[in-house]
């Protein structure tokens, strides 16, 4: 079937679903009633009703995608000026008549400039180089979300023809959800849309619209309401993907969030770095944990994992704490330490593993944990019972009961950052300024050293033992201290984890060996809390607040959580 300019190429797989409807059946639908149905679809996949304005080049871009539209940013700042304020489903229209829908056709050559192979992949590392640094050149973050697209990459390459499969299957799809609605929405096929209205066969047939001003006062504007019910996981959000010839295409956030993580193939080349930690669940119900500072000396592809460590030496009876809910925030340390920038996050998921694969530059970086807390709460129903740490035998000397060891034993793999099974001076200060806000200084660790169990000066797994047994001796068997050592480390009376959760963190590279070491053990602080505000900004859908145009929500949603953030443009 021809396509003239008025028409859509990427909605005319739809004209058989319009054709069945009782109204096109009687009367068929001009080629200028066609377009406008396309127009209509692609406007209500972004906002409510014709009546609300596009008012910004965001919402612009978005509105055009959904019309099979794929503009450079170049197209976008021809329509949306400086001193454009708003613009409205007519002029939406004009730009529809000016610009041509993207095909596959164009999108398969565009990438085919780019497969130097010709074989229908291109590497990553050649893609990262790519977008970069040539044409309208993309940031890490938004080359990072197309790595992360389980269903286009493999091998550490990227399938450019699944990609152009993919991305016109779902934008059709989400036209065609759209058009349908129309025609079971009687309301929706009243609407007045610009200055075209559906009415009845007998008006002209080929309207024109009338554009509107381009330039209004800013308080004019009208507010923007998302609407999520027809739009696909793939188109819910863009993030913009440019080639080296400047063809720019969108993705959406949400595909990633309903991605499997999986490893590269590769990674056993890869070299690897582990560390341990914990999150504290302190009294007033905030959570503490470890943070960590990252060293890359060269541009490599890394793959960052965490997740709840298991302690558990039953098979088929894992830690209760595995369902804890785990991220990572990763941020670039810059010139002003203070002024992180944040990289990415692990919001890719297997089971309890959360994770992220992407490129990162030579640098230092900072590995923030983070969790919800809502399955790290306080216990609501006290022990009655009290287990036994310490007994006598029958000459009268103090020993450590079995489940008290084993305790200790599992408290020792938490405070074993690098898990080499020795605890260094550093690992041990971590565990006493948990349990007693004191530090251990070196004469002090000396001492130490001379009288329990080390191996390379550092505290062994049955030193560990015996330390805490001297502390049970000092207090001739009161287990008093003990248990506060206990409760700060999450246990309860029962000697039950309830309010902590032990993590490990993974980090591999393809170029490098990474650095990691825990520098601070904090509660969520300011740059974890902007952190988290920036990725719900980049990722999240907006709303506008009823009644309140200055107010606006913006939410992000995972597999495990939902995170809102509250932007108030009054302060």
């Amino acid at each position: 079937m021809a396509i003239s300019p008025g028409s859509d190429a990427a909605f005319s797989s739809q004209n058989s679903t319009l054709s069945e409807s009782p109204r096109t059946k009687k009367f068929p639908l001009t080629e200028e009633e066609i377009f406008y149905m396309n127009c209509r679809a692609a406007y209500l996949s972004v906002f409510k009703s014709s009546l609300e304005n596009i008012i910004s080049k965001d919402q612009l871009y978005l509105a055009l995608q959904h019309a099979g539209r794929n503009p450079s940013q170049k197209t976008v700042n021809k329509y949306w000026t400086p001193q454009t304020a708003k613009l409205n489903f007519d002029d939406f229209c004009i730009i529809l008549r000016k610009e041509k829908p993207a095909s596959k056709a164009e999108l398969l050559k565009s990438f085919k400039q780019l497969d130097v192979n010709e074989d229908g992949f291109i590497l990553h590392t050649d893609l990262y180089k790519l977008l970069t640094k040539r044409g309208e050149k993309m940031t890490l973050e938004e080359v990072n979300a197309i790595i992360n697209l389980a269903d286009v990459n493999a091998d550490g390459k990227f399938d450019y023809i699944k990609f152009c499969k993919l991305y016109m299957t779902t934008n059709e799809q989400c036209l065609k959800t759209t058009l349908e609605k129309l025609e079971v929405d009687s309301k929706l096929r009243r609407q007045q849309f610009g200055s075209y209205i559906e009415g009845f066969p007998e008006r002209d047939p080929s309207p024109r619209p009338k554009p509107s001003p381009r330039i209004v006062r800013k308080t004019d504007q009208e507010t923007f309401s998302n609407k999520g019910d027809t739009r696909s996981p793939l188109l819910a959000t863009t993030r913009k993907f440019k080639t080296s010839v400047s063809f720019t295409i969108t993705m959406g956030a949400n595909s990633n969030r309903n991605s499997k993580l999986t490893e590269p193939n590769s990674i056993k080349e890869w070299q690897c770095v582990q560390s341990k930690g914990c999150f504290f669940l302190e009294e007033d119900g905030e959570i503490i944990s470890h943070q960590y500072r990252m060293q890359i000396a060269q541009r490599s592809m890394v793959y960052l994992t965490i997740k709840p460590l298991n302690l558990s030496q039953v098979e088929g009876k894992p830690s209760p704490w595995l369902s804890v809910d785990t991220a990572l925030y990763i941020l670039k340390e810059n010139e002003n330490p203070t002024n992180l920038q944040l990289m990415c996050f692990t919001e890719l998921r297997n089971r309890e593993v959360f994770g992220w694969t992407g490129e990162l530059g030579p640098g230092i970086y900072w590995l923030i944990p983070f969790t919800t807390g809502c399955r790290l709460r306080k216990e609501i129903q006290p022990i009655t019972e009290e287990a036994q740490l310490v007994y006598r035998d029958e000459t009268g000397e103090l020993f450590l009961t079995k489940e008290f060891r084993s305790t200790l034993s599992d408290i020792f793999e938490v405070i074993d950052l690098d898990g080499n099974g020795l605890l260094s001076l550093e690992e041990y200060n971590f565990f006493e300024l948990r349990t007693s806000g004191e530090k251990c200084d070196e004469d002090a660790w000396a001492v130490c050293r001379e009288n329990f169990d080390t191996k390379k000066n550092e505290l062994t797994r049955q030193g560990f033992m015996d330390l805490n047994l001297m502390e049970a001796n000092d207090r001739e068997g009161d287990p008093r201290d003990l248990w506060v050592t206990l409760l700060s480390m999450g246990y309860n009376k029962a000697l039950e984890l309830t309010e902590a959760c032990p993590f490990v963190i993974d980090v591999y590279a393809d170029k490098c060996k990474p650095r990691i070491k825990a520098v601070h053990m904090e509660p969520c602080s300011g740059q974890l809390e902007k952190a988290v505000c920036k990725s719900v900004l980049s990722k999240g859908d907006a709303k506008v607040m009823d009644g309140n145009e200055n107010v606006i929500v913006h939410t992000h949603k995972c597999d495990t959580w939902i995170t809102s953030v509250i932007e108030n443009k009054d302060y």
